[in-house]
């Protein structure tokens, strides 16, 4: 950190999206100010509502200096990203554009302006397909789409400049996040909506037909795929305590984020007929390009390094957090 740079600012990237919103207000509440950079693209305007918005594209690095220069930040937490597998494996060139370099012109931002602390969203996408395996901080990295493969280089870059220009950075891979605010004040929302959770509770709403499960012949007990889901409340207390490990100068590491148990679809559909009370018209579609079986994520580096502990992250309570934000009309956009 320089003398110039405000301890008290960190700039979010992507926080009018989901995680970032949640990220948000977590700073806000702890003594921070969060200052949003988002282009708006995927990000919705109104989940912009615990400090300044700079409406910015992370392929304008003019734009991104003069954000530096105007706020000073002393640490950034980079949740912009594109995150579609489907749209990864039809439209690679736009993934590798928008995720990878956009990161290196951020990263080269910061380091001009002097700020070197990171907390960086990676995925458990970059381990690809490992049915049958609890993945871990050093499990095999081999990614099946755009996706997990630019954030994945986004991690070389990062470990890169860490070694050449004093980055220092706390990555984070998992997979699903799911529920909302427990106060209802901010949730899960996407435009075009393609999450599981939100999906079924339109369909449950009937805000949609039904929810398309694609595929239902993977190796799994019912042939849908499995994931690993934690709370976005966890996981941002998980990306609070990877800011504070670099505010006590502990260097960079990386932490995969899950609950260590996975759940099919045709399971989550159930829980979210039990949390609901209603029932969730279903269809079946071909498989997505680019899907793994079967992804389960450990934490177990995690636990014992940070003290994290996914306390919110039963698969109920997710359900009844994201359904009582959806009954407050959150999901109108």
């Amino acid at each position: 950190m320089t003398q110039s740079a405000d301890k008290h600012v960190i700039l979010v990237t992507g926080r009018a999206g989901y995680i970032g919103s949640h990220a948000c207000k977590a700073l806000s509440r702890a003594g921070y100010l969060p200052v949003t950079l988002d282009n708006l693209s995927t990000g919705w305007g109104g989940a912009v509502k615990f400090g300044p918005l700079a409406e910015v594209d992370l392929l304008d690095r003019p734009a991104l200096d003069a954000v530096f220069a105007q706020y000073k930040p002393s640490a950034v937490m980079h949740f912009a990203a594109l995150s579609q597998v489907g749209e990864a494996t039809r439209d690679p060139a736009r993934y590798w554009r928008n995720n990878f370099c956009g990161s290196l012109n951020l990263l080269e931002a910061m380091l001009a302006a002097g700020c070197r602390d990171l907390v960086f969203s990676s995925t458990c996408a970059t381990h690809g397909d490992q049915d049958g395996v609890m993945l871990h901080e050093d499990s095999l990295q081999q990614p099946l789409n755009a996706y997990g493969a630019s954030k994945l280089a986004v991690e070389g870059l990062i470990r890169d400049l860490g070694a050449s220009d004093g980055l220092n950075a706390v990555i984070f891979r998992y997979f699903n996040v799911a529920g909302a605010d427990p106060e209802a004040e901010i949730g899960e929302w996407h435009q075009p909506e393609t999450h599981l959770i939100p999906v079924m509770l339109e369909a449950v709403a009937g805000a949609r037909p039904e929810l398309v499960i694609h595929g239902r012949d993977y190796p799994t007990p019912d042939g849908t795929c499995i994931r690993d889901y934690v709370h976005v409340c966890d996981l941002i207390e998980a990306h609070m305590r990877g800011l504070d490990w670099l505010r006590a100068g502990r260097g960079s590491r990386v932490f995969n984020l899950g609950t260590g148990v996975g759940f099919t679809v045709a399971e989550v559909i159930g829980a979210c007929r039990a949390a609901t009370g209603r029932k969730v018209p279903h269809i079946y579609g071909p498989r997505r390009m680019g899907d793994a079986a079967a992804l389960v994520c450990g934490s177990q580096r995690a636990h014992e390094e940070l003290g994290w502990i996914a306390a919110r992250s039963s698969l109920k309570l997710m359900i009844q957090d994201a359904w009582r934000w959806y009954q407050t009309g959150g999901y109108s956009g």
